[in-house]
């Protein structure tokens, strides 16, 4: 038992030491979570693509259960488009660490949307990890590398 034990803590500490959060261009990281404030309250999904070691863009969508933006239930979604700028290069951040500001550009049931957020994500393993948004939009949830 406390061979299997050792061996699973290697796999597992071998395995985080590779752990990168953010690789540049060619970088795809998905992350699904909660919207805990800004347009309503609900869940969030996101999709980054890396550019370049400082610029990502992607897409998201958010669908609100509650607290909808001026009461509206026409919005309930909000679906977007959005530009990262990743600052784990510019800050020397180890590589489990990326911190990146950023802007999301979308529409809001019959409405244009736009917000600013400023996130961070850690990697526990080279494929999982976690994030924080806050901004007009705030989250917090999981992070998948792809």
């Amino acid at each position: 038992m406390k061979n299997l034990f050792l061996v699973l803590m290697i796999a597992f500490f071998g395995t985080a030491a590779n752990a990168q959060a953010y690789t540049g261009k060619g970088d795809h990281k998905i992350q699904l979570g909660l919207s805990a404030w800004g347009y309503g309250t609900g869940i969030t999904g996101t999709y980054d693509y890396g550019l370049n070691n400082l610029v990502s863009v992607g897409a998201g969508i958010n669908g609100y259960f509650g607290n909808y933006k001026d009461h509206d239930k026409d919005n309930r979604v909000f679906v977007f488009g959005r530009v990262n700028f990743h600052l784990q290069e510019a800050l020397q951040l180890p590589a489990k660490w990326d911190i990146y500001p950023g802007v999301d550009v979308g529409v809001l049931g019959r409405d244009f949307g736009i917000g600013a957020h400023i996130g961070a994500r850690y990697f526990f393993t080279e494929k999982v990890g976690v994030f924080a948004e806050v901004g007009n939009n705030g989250s917090i949830g999981v992070s998948f590398n792809l």
